[in-house]
Parts: C-alpha cells; structure tokens; sequence
C-alpha cells in the first residue's frame, strides 16, 4: 500500500505541474465532462492509468486494505487535503506513518474542531464514510473512528463520553480545493 499511496501523490503532484503556476485548483485541470482524477496519463503497472484507478480501484476498490487512514495520506493537491509528509511512506513503518499522519490532519482545528456540542469535521468524513464502516480495528462508524483520536482532536473526558453516546453530532466543513502551494 505505501507504493500505491506514494505513486498517487507523486502523480498527482506531476498533473499539477503540467499547467502551475497558471491554476488556482486541481478541479482547473478538468472540465464539465472530463474530471481530472478520470484522466488515463500514469503509464503505472503496464497500463496507462487515472489516479482514480490508482486510489479508487487498487487502494480503495481491492478492500485489500480497509485502512480507512489512507484518506489522511493520500493528497488531491488542494488546502482541504491532508498535508504531504516530507518522506515517502515506507511498507516496513507504514502503521506508524499512517497513524501519525490521521493525529496531525484531526489536530488541525481549521479541518476539525468541536463548538459546542457539534464537532465539525473535514468532508472526507461524509465522502469515504463508507471506509469508516468496514471493521478496521472494530469500528463501524466515522464517529467510532473519531472516538479513536478524541486526544487528537482536543476532546476531554467529559467530550470523549458525549461522542461515544451520540450526544455530540458531527458536521461536515466545507473542502477548501485551492492549491495548498507555499506563500
């Protein structure tokens, strides 16, 4: 799986620079009928590929993996992504890598924050839920999962206990899909 997402964030990172610095957003790649993650231009494992043939079918579509953590390392190029980390990810420190990477996007209280008794989370929670329902590691639910990293995501005790009972409901933020380039 670490090759699969680091070939998805090296492709993505070349489409953009096919047209950077002249777009504002990976979405500027595509049109009305042609999205940019359906275009077949990564000559990858013998076939010329999309990166939604490389994070839909081989990562998501296998249920190989049913990491739902993959969201928090695979990037679209956009602020509304999960950052890139400044290393490859790596199979033999893969779990480490994809577990470091889920604390630091829910620490980032501009994707994920609570007011009052709702957490407001990233879109990525409502567009893969379904990757938060398989069963890794027990969990059947994005909230299930949530409960996992209440530390990272600033929760006490007391916060902890409401999203575990269902007193606390969750919202999703609107995606920021500007580039997350450097100023």
């Amino acid at each position: 799986m670490a090759f699969l997402i680091n070939a998805y964030n090296a492709w993505t990172i070349e489409l953009i620079l096919t047209r950077y610095p002249k777009i504002d957003s990976i979405k500027d790649l595509g049109s009305l009928f042609s999205s940019p993650w359906k275009k077949a231009f990564i000559p990858f494992l013998g076939l010329s590929r999309s990166l939604d043939d490389i994070e839909q079918g081989l990562i998501r579509g296998s249920d190989r993996y049913k990491d739902p953590r993959i969201h928090f390392a695979v990037n679209c190029a956009s602020i509304g992504c999960p950052p890139l980390r400044r290393e490859a990810f790596e199979a033999n420190r893969l779990n480490s890598q994809l577990e470091n990477s889920t604390q630091l996007f829910l620490q980032d209280r501009s994707r994920n924050h609570l007011d009052g008794n709702t957490l407001n989370v990233s879109s990525i929670f409502k567009w893969y839920h379904q990757d938060f329902e398989k069963g890794w590691k027990g969990i059947n639910s994005v909230s299930q999962f949530l409960s996992l990293y209440t530390e990272s995501l600033g929760l006490n005790i007391s916060q902890k206990e409401m999203l575990k009972n269902g007193k606390i409901s969750i919202e999703y933020l609107p995606y920021d899909w500007h580039l997350n380039k450097t100023k």
